[in-house]
C-alpha cells in the first residue's frame, strides 16, 4: 500500500506539468492582454509595465519563471487587482468556495444515496419510477439553467429565500443548485448497485437468518453498495468545483469562482493560472483520497 501510494503522488507530478502547461498557453492565446483599456495606453507606459511583469520576455522563460514561483508557492501578483498577490485573492475566495463545496457534497450524498437505496429497496414500483424520473431530469438540466429558475420561484415569485450574496439564508438556493446535479447521478448508481448487492447470497443468507430488512441493507449491503458511489466521488468532487465557478457568479458570491471569471474577463493571467493550479491540486488530490477509501471499503482490492 505505502508504494502504491508514492507511485500515484509521483504519478500525478506529471499530470500538474501538463495541467500547467496547457493553461499556461492558452490563456496567453486569447486575443487581449491584461492592461488593455478604454483609453489606450502611451507605448512607454505599456512597455514599462509589460518589463514589471516580464511580460515582455519570451514565453519559455516566462514559463520557467512561472514555474521557479511555483515551487516556493508564489503564483505572483495580480494584474486586475494591483494591491494583492494571486495567493493572498485564493486565501480570501477559497473558504468561500470551501463552505459551498462541502455543503453541496454533503447534501449530494444524503439524498442522493437515500433516494438510491429507498429506489432500489422498492424496485419497479412508483417510488422507484419517481425517483428515476427526477434523476433524469437533474441530469438533463444543467445548473447554470436550474439556478435562475431557483431564483425565481423561490427568491421573486414566493419570497422564502435571499438570492444572493452573503448572510444567512443565502447559502440555501447555491447549495440546491450545486448539488442537483449530482444528487441524480448519485442516486441512479446507488440504486443499481445495492439492486446488484441485494441479489447476491450474502444478503440472502443474511435474509434467511431472519434478520430485518433495515438490519440487512445498514449492516450487510450498504458497504459494498457504496462502492461505485465512492468511485464516483472524485469526479463528482470535480463537477461540483469547476460548477462553482458559475454558480458563484451567479448568486454574487465572492468564491474562487468571481475571481476566476473577473480574471479571465480582463485577461489577468496570474490569477487565472494561479486557481487552475489550486483547482488541479485539489481534484488530484481528492481522486488519491478516493481511491485510498475505495481500498478501504473492499479489503478484496490489492494494489501491486
Amino acid at each position: 500500500m505505502f508504494s502504491y501510494t508514492v507511485r500515484r503522488l509521483l504519478g500525478a507530478i506529471p499530470t500538474l506539468l501538463i495541467l500547467i502547461g496547457l493553461a499556461f498557453v492558452l490563456i496567453r492565446a486569447a486575443p487581449g492582454g491584461p492592461f488593455d483599456t478604454e483609453r489606450s495606453l502611451q507605448p512607454e507606459i505599456e512597455a514599462n509595465l509589460s518589463a514589471a511583469y516580464h511580460l515582455d520576455e519570451p514565453l519559455y522563460q516566462q514559463f520557467g519563471r512561472y514555474l521557479w514561483g511555483l515551487l516556493r508557492f508564489d503564483f505572483g501578483p495580480s494584474f486586475q487587482y494591483r494591491d494583492y498577490t494571486v495567493t493572498e485573492l485564493i486565501a480570501a475566495g477559497f473558504p468561500v468556495s470551501l463552505t459551498l463545496g462541502a455543503c453541496a457534497l454533503v447534501v449530494a450524498l444524503l439524498v442522493g444515496v437515500t433516494a438510491g437505496s429507498v429506489a432500489a429497496l422498492r424496485q419497479n414500483s412508483f417510488v422507484d419510477h419517481g425517483v428515476m424520473a427526477v434523476s433524469m431530469t437533474g441530469i438533463s438540466i444543467p445548473n447554470f439553467v436550474m439556478a435562475p429558475l431557483l431564483v425565481l420561484v423561490f427568491a421573486v415569485y414566493l419570497r422564502w429565500l435571499p438570492a444572493g450574496g452573503l448572510g444567512e439564508g443565502n447559502l440555501v438556493l447555491p447549495v440546491i443548485a450545486l448539488a442537483l446535479p449530482q444528487i441524480a447521478y448519485l442516486s441512479r448508481l446507488t440504486r443499481g448497485s445495492m439492486i446488484e448487492v441485494l441479489r447476491s447470497n450474502f444478503v440472502r443468507t443474511a435474509r434467511a437468518q431472519g434478520l430485518p430488512t433495515w438490519q440487512v441493507v445498514v449492516k450487510h449491503a450498504m458497504k459494498p453498495a457504496l462502492l461505485p458511489v465512492v468511485s464516483y466521488l472524485g469526479p463528482a468532487t470535480a463537477h461540483i468545483i469547476t460548477g462553482s465557478v458559475v454558480i458563484e457568479q451567479i448568486f454574487g458570491r465572492p468564491g474562487l469562482g468571481r475571481y476566476f471569471v473577473t480574471g479571465a474577463l480582463n485577461r489577468d493571467y496570474t490569477l487565472v493560472m494561479g486557481i487552475v493550479v489550486f483547482y488541479g491540486v485539489l481534484i488530484i488530490l481528492f481522486n488519491f483520497l478516493v481511491d485510498l477509501a475505495y481500498a478501504w471499503l473492499d479489503p478484496k482490492v490489492r494494489y501491486r
